[in-house]
């Protein structure tokens, strides 16, 4: 039986949309701490992020929002976490944006339980 890595480096990008995406979900057995998360305008005009912490407790889902309807400037970055946020097994951050010119990349490291 092959023993599980103590720790695991993950990088997670995504191109927003309208609708919500679950960008990242920690697994079962692993904390996740949340190292990085920005959002890139790479468009002309200012648009707007929405990035949450969901945790489902007792099958009813608890949605935290970090930020709400968020304005990046074109052309800029906004990083939403001025430290580190720790993620619980299965613990999701949700992700929308107002134009596919906004992409998001993070850094998450997961450690063994």
């Amino acid at each position: 039986k092959m023993a599980l890595p103590l720790n695991i480096f993950k990088t997670v990008t995504h191109v927003l949309e309208a609708t919500s995406a679950e960008i990242y979900t920690a697994p079962v057995g692993y904390s996740g701490v949340v190292l990085l998360a920005q959002v890139s305008n790479t468009g002309s005009t200012t648009e707007t992020v929405t990035f949450s912490h969901q945790r489902t407790t007792n099958g009813v889902a608890v949605v935290t929002e970090i930020v709400k309807d968020f304005p990046i400037p074109a052309n800029d970055t906004a990083t939403f976490l001025d430290g580190k946020l720790s993620l619980e097994s299965n613990d999701v951050l949700v992700i929308s944006g107002s134009s596919s010119d906004l992409k998001f990349l993070g850094s998450v490291l997961e450690t063994l339980k």
